[in-house]
């Protein structure tokens, strides 16, 4: 047993568990080989070096050694002589590093980078597949398992008042932390993927992504229709969902490239996505919390040169399973542009994320977005979302074609518009940390959202640090407002102060 301390520790803890992170690393170096031929190391693991041993004792070693490796080590350049690192990329840089921010990338949904090799991290689960007997056909047929469990705490001047469900709401409209004064399980999440090389420009290639979660966090994945019975009809608190189930297939001989992604993906917009890796603060914005989640469908993103990439799909609304009869089940279409700037510190994405006609659904929100980034230099660097959404014929009350909603029924029936925005600046603080503020205005304006038609006010100073390559820790201080009505702590406050913080541990 001595040789399985770390797995058995966290395990107790319950911090083992099967899940992944989604991007949230650079990419790896890439096999030194030939590409010809067989691979013989990934990510420097020798292919079969420990056959000889035990999985567990292969996985538990990988543990300790990656709980000793820094999360973020500065690049070196090398030494005279000594030839340069393959690349692994075309196109523009990378504007950020990855590890400690969320992404190396300026935000674009929908999609694998064009022109990048899209490796994505190996963690101790995959370390310990590529050094056993099968090493050489993981690495060959480049399909991976990984991924994380994030926990979660907080303290809150709302309390536990009130009956029933609601009794167990007191901090919403802030989500996900919506239960006050008390730790959660947020995300189990295991990544089954294949991811496509989409730097090569001589052949097709194509991947998939099966992502699966389970937890408090799976309540704002969740479409009508799938799996959607644990909270509509049961409100259960801790549940499953997988909100990336999609085939992904890249063509190289359209402009700079064509990626094609056919599924259930996450929704293209917004700087904040469901998977804890991808946010740069444990919290989400409210401007987050009330948009489309998911959706199903077909989605093309095309590279037309390195600074401009448009994207435009056909989904079959937002958040309602293909099969499902509803309002908003019906062809929804998105147009979305990405432009950067020669020099990569600018970027703009935005575009219509969902339209069709508008008839009152579950979530059939129609969304205009935009999205302004700017890296002023390698330590501060910002961005900044608005959005206008609506719904047209709501009722402000269940009906036979809509008894569920998403969110909430309005207070007054007709058209139903709200509108948001949010800025995030961060800075960098240190090798494998940085600081996080966020402001925002979010106006409800007739409570299709929270149930409440007031305007909201969010501020939040948060940190995200890595103490090595497997975990990362984010402690935060969260003031918001609501102005017209009382929509705290069961509509009895005003004013809302929550601390909070999580945890996210690889494997």
């Amino acid at each position: 047993m001595k040789h399985h301390y770390w797995t058995c520790e966290l395990a107790a803890l319950g911090l083992v568990s099967i899940a992944s992170l989604a991007q949230a690393g650079d990419p790896e170096p890439a096999t030194t080989q030939a590409t010809n031929s067989p691979p013989t190391s990934v990510s420097g693991t020798v292919l079969g070096a420990k056959a000889n041993e035990g999985f567990f004792r292969r996985w538990d070693e990988a543990w300790r050694e990656q709980f000793g490796t820094a999360a973020y080590t500065p690049p070196t350049p090398p030494a005279a002589g000594t030839p340069a690192a393959p690349v692994t990329r075309r196109g523009l840089p990378s504007p950020l590093d990855s590890p400690p921010f969320p992404t190396a990338e300026w935000q674009i949904g929908g999609t694998s980078i064009i022109g990048d090799k899209n490796l994505t991290p190996d963690y101790p689960l995959m370390e310990a597949l590529y050094q056993g007997a099968n090493g050489n056909w993981w690495a060959s047929h480049r399909v991976k398992m990984y991924g994380w469990v994030d926990i979660s705490g907080n303290l809150s001047t709302s309390e536990k008042s009130g009956v029933g469900a609601n009794g167990q709401s007191a901090n919403f409209p802030l989500v996900y932390a919506q239960r006050p004064n008390q730790f959660e399980l947020d995300q189990a999440v295991f990544y089954f993927e294949r991811t496509a090389d989409e730097f090569q420009t001589d052949h097709f290639d194509w991947g998939f992504r099966i992502a699966n979660v389970y937890g408090l966090d799976y309540r704002y994945m969740i479409s009508r229709g799938l799996f959607s019975n644990q909270l509509l009809n049961n409100n259960r608190y801790y549940g499953f969902d997988m909100p990336m189930v999609y085939a992904e297939l890249y063509f190289p001989q359209f402009a700079q490239g064509l990626n094609v992604r056919i599924g259930r993906i996450i929704s293209e917009a917004d700087i904040e996505a469901q998977l804890a890796p991808n946010n740069p603060m444990s919290t989400h914005s409210l401007l987050y919390g009330f948009d489309p989640y998911t959706q199903e469908g077909i989605f093309g993103t095309l590279k037309l040169d390195d600074q401009w990439t448009v994207q435009g799909g056909i989904a079959n609304g937002n958040d309602v399973a293909i099969w499902q009869s509803d309002p908003g089940n019906q062809p929804t279409g998105t147009v979305m542009l990405q432009y950067n700037s020669k020099d990569n510190k600018f970027s703009f994405y935005g575009g219509a994320n969902a339209f069709n006609n508008a008839q009152f659904g579950y979530n059939n929100l129609q969304q205009y977005v935009g999205t302004l980034s700017y890296k002023f230099n390698e330590k501060v660097w910002t961005t900044w979302e608005t959005w206008y959404m609506f719904q047209t014929h709501a009722t402000t009350a269940p009906t036979a074609a809509v008894p569920y909603n998403n969110a909430f029924y309005p207070v007054k029936a007709g058209y139903a518009p709200e509108w948001a925005t949010l800025n995030y600046t961060m800075f960098r603080i240190a090798p494998s940390a940085f600081l996080t503020v966020r402001n925002e205005v979010f106006d409800d304006i007739v409570g299709q959202r929270t149930g409440y038609n007031t305007v909201y006010s969010e501020h939040s100073l948060g940190m995200t640090y890595w103490p090595n390559r497997l975990m990362t820790f984010r402690p935060e201080i969260r003031f918001e407002h609501s102005y017209a009505k009382e929509a705290y702590d069961n509509g009895t406050r005003h004013n809302q102060f929550v601390a909070s913080f999580d945890v996210i541990v690889y494997f």
